[in-house]
């Protein structure tokens, strides 16, 4: 619970350094209620890429911030917990792109999840959250689609967009990974009524479970516009925090599996965290090598493009 002195503190030290703090919704509920603008990571681009403030800190993971920086290359931009870092960022490699463009040639776009360093970016036709995947994959003019990093999210674009040829890569979020499909059904059953929500970055032995699937913020709202009373959630806890914050009042309940899904990166992004960020300016993030910058920000703002 963040006191009223931490709040009156973040917002003496916002206005001193013209700063807007964006969180991620899988952060501690203590740093998502320091921020100006809480969301899911399609959001919280669109976002960054807007804003009149000098300074950016975001609540969230390496790849959120770094992104940010390519959307605002004028503005500082700065991590509260520089090490929450995402593990599926870095599970593909370079020659995984090179081969399927030396396959497939002008007949495929490479199209790489927003969770994913800098330089694979740069190494992409456009960018997707797992808000606009599907719509992405489908408006582009290529038939061969290298989805690049998450396996999980590829595919199931794959399942939405059968008219396309999706390659899928080998990486994964741990966390999502994690989810036991045995423990969605033990929630079910003592649950009979609840509904069944999933992120696409869970595996797809749990999305044929879910009656819903989605990204967060599609979850979120799903949750709220729903006439049902129970949920069971199948993705990172962080979510409850908004997901009781927009219910409030209704008598909805939320429910996870057994074992908590906990991505050990974002919680690390604490409301502490932030005000020292605020208050020291640490863990500013800076721009990636010249030859990359272009290509990384031209995916990015193709995917901003193509998802109005």
């Amino acid at each position: 619970m963040v006191s009223g002195e931490m709040l009156e503190e973040a917002r003496r030290l916002k206005e001193k350094r013209g700063a807007v703090v964006l969180a991620h919704y899988y952060v501690t509920p203590d740093a998502q209620d320091l921020a100006d603008y809480v969301g899911d990571s399609f959001y919280l681009s669109r976002k960054a890429a807007t804003l009149d403030c000098r300074t950016i800190v975001f609540a969230g993971a390496r790849f959120m911030a770094e992104s940010a920086k390519l959307l605002s290359p004028d503005k500082t931009v700065l991590m509260p917990e520089p090490s929450a870092d995402c593990p599926m960022a870095h599970m593909v490699r370079r020659e995984t792109v090179d081969a399927a463009r030396a396959q497939y040639g002008d007949d495929l776009a490479v199209v790489c999840y927003v969770n994913s360093t800098t330089e694979m970016k740069a190494l992409s036709d456009v960018c997707v959250t797992s808000s606009n995947a599907v719509g992405i994959v489908r408006d582009l003019p290529q038939n061969n689609i290298l989805f690049i990093p998450d396996m999980n999210l590829g595919h199931y674009v794959a399942t939405e967009v059968p008219e396309k040829n999706v390659i899928l890569n080998d990486g994964f979020c741990p966390t999502h990974e994690s989810i036991d499909v045995a423990e969605v059904d033990e929630a079910r059953a003592a649950h009979p009524d609840a509904l069944v929500l999933a992120h696409p970055e869970c595996g797809a032995w749990v999305l044929e479970k879910a009656d819903v699937v989605g990204s967060t913020s599609q979850l979120i709202d799903a949750a709220v516009a729903s006439d049902a009373r129970e949920f069971i959630v199948c993705t990172v806890y962080g979510v409850i925090h908004e997901l009781e914050r927009r219910t409030e009042g209704t008598g909805k309940r939320f429910f996870f599996p057994r074992t908590t899904p906990v991505c050990p990166n974002m919680a690390r992004v604490t409301a502490e965290r932030v005000l020292a960020c605020l208050r020291d300016g640490t863990g500013e993030v800076g721009l990636p090598d010249e030859s990359i910058i272009a290509r990384s920000t031209a995916a990015l703002d193709r995917m901003l493009e193509m998802a109005r």
